[in-house]
């Protein structure tokens, strides 16, 4: 009975494992190719597998596709829980949130895979289900911190809502213009104009955030 469980558990894990490899080529073929372009066999390809395995864990394209999806999101956005979980002051945690959601380059992948998928959400429900879902998460993230920082007394804003929800568009905006190489904005100046927007919000001085990037 016991050697039995095990041996399934065993399959079990095996298969997470395989899906953890699946989506993480698609991650990677996604970002190359593109969601529109990416077909089955670009997948099966990258990972020296059969388009029926996939299958067998992803019923069709979009199954995989919107999974991948999820689970990249889910992940960014425990990262950010866990810094407004954490014991530094309100406005480092702010200003801690404000530089990992902002692209570490013009070819990060983690912003090419939005930006991309944010197009195809225009016309696929599935996908633009999914953002609609991270996009709200990630202004509940901002608006705990900034809220956090109005009870604790480090902040001044009578409406974190509305603030977060400045803060997602502005940034949103900016980060796609640095990612097209729009102008010549660069990071250091996408994130100084976060910080200055960030501190207006919540009452603060530009000086109450660093003056440099930092890690």
């Amino acid at each position: 009975m016991h050697s039995g469980g095990g041996a399934r558990g065993s399959r079990a894990d095996q298969a997470d494992q395989r899906r953890a490899e699946l989506l993480e080529a698609a991650r990677k073929v996604v970002v190359e190719r593109g969601l529109a372009s990416t077909r089955v066999s670009d997948i099966a390809k990258a990972t020296n597998v059969s388009g029926g395995l996939i299958h067998y864990h992803f019923a069709t394209k979009d199954d995989l596709i919107t999974e991948m999806l999820r689970s990249t999101s889910e992940s960014e956005i425990q990262r950010l829980k866990e810094i407004v979980a954490g014991p530094e002051s309100a406005v480092e945690r702010l200003d801690r949130v404000l530089r990992l959601v902002i692209p570490a380059s013009r070819d990060d992948q983690g912003w090419i895979l939005w930006l991309d998928a944010w197009t195809v959400g225009v016309r696929e429900e599935h996908v633009r289900t999914l953002l609609l879902e991270f996009e709200g998460a990630w202004i509940d993230i901002l608006r705990d911190v900034i809220t956090q920082g109005v009870i604790a007394g480090e902040f001044d804003c009578d409406d974190p809502q509305g603030a977060a929800e400045r803060l997602d568009g502005m940034l949103d905006g900016l980060a796609i213009r640095y990612t097209l190489e729009a102008g010549n904005l660069s990071r250091a100046r996408l994130l100084e104009h976060a910080r200055v927007a960030a501190a207006r919000e919540v009452g603060l001085e530009r000086s109450a955030f660093p003056a440099e990037d930092g890690l």
